[in-house]
């Protein structure tokens, strides 16, 4: 078949990785350039933590981030990115004045799914054992069913491998006019396609009347004398930090890409991702001041060796969202739009597209 694919963040290089699997010819449509780096799926950290979501998420969304978290691995690496996805657990902890918050939590977990009775409660021997460099905090809770993936090595392996198959024609820096069934009028004019897929996110507004976007920020440091091997959470009553690891730098990625994704390393050095604010705005300026003092004074409290940390860059992007924070996905012959991801991009993409996939164009052409 031949299709098209007009938005190519998270949502529509998971769909074209899944599509060529099948054998179509694609048509890739962005507003922006190829190498995906204004996108939200660029700035995300990658967190696949489908317990850690449920305090405030619906459990459709632990069902279909565990379904992900089984595609993934083959997924990536279809893209070429054979290290990156990690499944090593998730680490909460919370300074001692405010455990029962963290408690309090890991409670709700328990209450909304059998499978978080198995939560570890690790004291600080415990936690020596599987991240030493945080055996400071007296206590933490362990989520050995979660993981993360190397966003922004993703964006850019999945870049290279798109670019190069014969039977994609990619069409970035172009204005969308609008999209019908089986249809994109482009730059004021029109093509036809056997099938259509909308994945542009906060670009499709004009069809979704109550899509909003949700403001967020993060900040990347990179440090000689730390190491933390999972993605660790620190609750707090006014916000929730993560720290994320980026392993390897950018093995894989010529140097000259590296410089426009801001991917470089610091040889000898560990690069940490490190968020994220969550404000009810469609903002996209730099981060602000207040953020920026709320995350690094949190990151500093988790371990103080993040004081000689360098603050090596920051970004800032809106999610896709609507006001039930639910992903949707509508379908009719000749066209699927898929969106409203919010904060589980990483977290649903896989099993969001295969669901679009099998209640649209495999239904409709079996």
């Amino acid at each position: 078949m031949n299709i098209a694919i007009v938005g190519t963040g998270l949502v529509g290089r998971v769909l074209a990785l899944n599509l060529l699997k099948e054998g179509h010819t694609l048509t890739l449509f962005d507003k922006d350039t190829k190498e995906g780096v204004t996108s939200a799926g660029f700035t995300a950290a990658g967190m696949l933590a489908p317990f850690a979501e449920l305090e405030t998420a619906e459990s459709v969304i632990f069902e279909l981030g565990n379904r992900s978290m089984e595609l993934w691995t083959s997924l990536a690496r279809e893209a070429g990115l054979y290290n990156g996805v990690k499944f090593n657990g998730t680490i909460i902890t919370a300074h001692q004045q405010d455990m029962p918050e963290l408690e309090h939590f890991i409670k709700t977990l328990k209450w909304k799914v059998d499978k978080a009775k198995d939560i570890k409660l690790l004291n600080s021997q415990g936690l020596k054992e599987i991240e030493s460099e945080l055996s400071h905090h007296n206590q933490s809770f362990y989520l050995k069913d979660e993981g993360h993936i190397d966003s922004q090595r993703f964006i850019a392996f999945s870049t290279t491998y798109l670019d190069s198959m014969p039977n994609i024609i990619w069409k970035d820096n172009t204005f969308i006019n609008r999209l019908e069934p089986n249809k994109v009028i482009y730059n004021n004019q029109e093509e036809s396609f056997d099938w259509v897929f909308d994945a542009r996110g906060l670009g499709a507004k004009e069809y979704f009347k109550d899509l909003r976007g949700v403001r967020g920020e993060v900040i990347w440091v990179e440090a000689n004398d730390i190491n933390i091997s999972r993605p660790t959470r620190l609750m707090h009553p006014r916000y929730k930090i993560y720290i994320v690891p980026r392993e390897n730098g950018c093995e894989g990625i010529e140097l000259e890409y590296c410089k426009d994704c801001k991917i470089a390393q610091t040889t000898g050095s560990k690069r940490y991702i490190v968020g994220a604010s969550e404000i009810e705005s469609e903002d996209m300026s730099d981060i602000s001041v207040r953020s920026t003092l709320e995350l690094l004074s949190a990151l500093f409290t988790v371990h103080p060796n993040f004081g000689e940390a360098r603050v090596v860059n920051t970004e800032t992007n809106c999610r896709p969202a609507f006001k039930d924070n639910l992903p949707r996905i509508e379908n009719e012959k000749g066209l699927t739009r898929i969106n409203g991801l919010y904060r589980h991009g990483y977290l649903l993409a896989p099993a969001i597209v295969e669901k679009a996939l099998n209640e649209g164009i495999r239904r409709d052409y079996d």
